[in-house]
């Protein structure tokens, strides 16, 4: 199935979950999930799969074990080429619109240590100015961060909210753009993916030696 766009309905199904995030909406409701969000979103993943390698299409139920909000279904659906280690390439659709993303979404213990050191150090400058590239062609800066300065390092390091992340993403929200009604979006988000490839490389170099 080549990818067709996302239909109206998809959206409105979202808009509509967000109000009645119930399981008797969600069962009369799954035929429209399937059809206008699932079948789609994994035909538009599929046609990138050759340059960006296969994706995870996330489940659309919520781990609620240990979370306050108990609430059942995602009110979004991701889908997530991972190339390392929390490293990769992401899309998904939700009441807000289209968004995609790239960076590394988590990291701890020796690869945050060494994403510090490389910030620390003189390819910090190098993503430092990716950064400023990226922001400045319309994306937004993620990922969690420390409220305070990370241990060994100062509060007045030059890069130090770049130090501050446990995670560094980039997003750009195509919103209702019409181009997500049609099959021209593959070429969008191909696109994109590929203006962030140079900071998946970078992550890649740097977190996941060895």
């Amino acid at each position: 199935m080549a990818f067709p766009g996302f239909p109206e309905a998809a959206f409105d199904f979202y808009d509509d979950l967000e109000v009645d995030n119930s399981k008797s909406f969600w069962e009369a409701h799954k035929h429209v999930y399937l059809e206008a969000v699932k079948d789609p979103i994994t035909a538009l993943v599929t046609e990138l799969e050759p340059e960006f390698g296969p994706a995870k299409v996330f489940r659309p139920y919520r781990d609620v074990r240990f979370a306050k909000d108990k609430t059942a279904y995602k009110t979004h659906q991701g889908a997530y080429v991972e190339v390392r280690d929390s490293t990769g390439y992401y899309v998904q659709i939700g009441a807000p619109g289209v968004r995609v993303g790239v960076g590394f979404y988590y990291a701890e213990g020796e690869a945050l240590r060494a994403y510090r050191d490389a910030v620390a150090g003189p390819d910090g400058a190098e993503l430092e100015k990716m950064v400023k590239r990226m922001t400045k062609a319309g994306w937004e800066v993620g990922g969690e961060t420390l409220k305070t300065s990370p241990r060994g390092y100062p509060a007045d390091h030059p890069r130090i909210d770049l130090l501050r992340h446990k995670a560094l993403t980039f997003g750009l929200d195509y919103g209702f753009d019409t181009v997500v009604h049609t099959p021209g979006l593959v070429d969008k988000v191909r696109q994109d993916w590929r203006k962030g490839r140079p900071f998946v490389e970078w992550a890649l170099a740097h977190l996941h030696r060895g």
